[in-house]
């Protein structure tokens, strides 16, 4: 009985060891999973930033490429980075709304379809450039963090509705002035040199939708 005993404590000893290893592993293995977590914020820079956010946009080397230049003021911020995005998606909408506009004037020597689809790519890109406008208004007013001037749930999950609306309107009106253009009567310098334009706008709007869609998923709403 006494020799049951003798080896019975060291055996609850063993037992009582085994339990504290397995609750400091699991605590060390908590730690390294938040560790990493923050350290991945502090470490990574802005152009690594960039491309990874990047990587989730339909067109990521437009992405980087337009972006890069704004690396200093979007640090590692998703609201920055999708501010800076639309930026970029207004300043090429309105001067290829300026382009368009350029072209309009010289309509009536043109045919009539062709003059035709130049005044309603015009009408469509400015909407756009109206559209675009309107999101980075509503991007000014967003509540992040404790920032803006949004006053809990209901505000910013509008906030960012309304961000979501105007770039997804902004993008529908530059599809339909490209496909203004479709058709093989279109053919020509008219149609090259503004479908190149049109067609990059698209691009970096679609991009931006994606990027103000990935900031929508980051927020934790109160």
């Amino acid at each position: 009985m006494e020799g049951r005993r003798r080896t019975a404590a060291p055996a609850l000893a063993l037992a009582l060891l085994a339990l504290l290893h397995v609750a400091a592993c699991a605590g060390s293995a908590a730690a390294a999973r938040a560790v990493p977590e923050h350290h991945a914020r502090e470490v990574t820079s802005p152009a690594e930033f960039i491309r990874s956010r990047c990587g989730t946009t339909e067109y990521p080397h437009l992405c980087v490429s337009s972006l890069s230049a704004y690396a200093d003021t979007i640090r590692t911020s998703p609201t920055q980075l999708a501010d800076a995005a639309l930026s970029v998606s207004l300043s090429h909408a309105r001067s290829t709304k300026a382009l368009v506009a350029k072209l309009s004037a010289g309509k009536d020597a043109m045919g009539r379809r062709v003059g035709s689809a130049i005044r309603d790519c015009m009408e469509t890109m400015g909407d756009s450039v109206d559209e675009l406008r309107e999101s980075m208004r509503a991007m000014a007013g967003l509540s992040v963090g404790g920032k803006g001037k949004g006053h809990g749930k209901v505000d910013l999950g509008l906030q960012m509705d309304n961000i979501l609306t105007w770039v997804s309107a902004a993008l529908t009106d530059e599809d339909t002035c490209m496909d203004e253009f479709a058709g093989k009567a279109m053919d020509g310098e008219v149609k090259a040199a503004l479908r190149g334009h049109v067609s990059k706008v698209a691009r970096l709007t679609s991009n931006a939708l994606a990027l103000v869609n990935g900031l929508s998923s980051s927020i934790n709403y109160p």
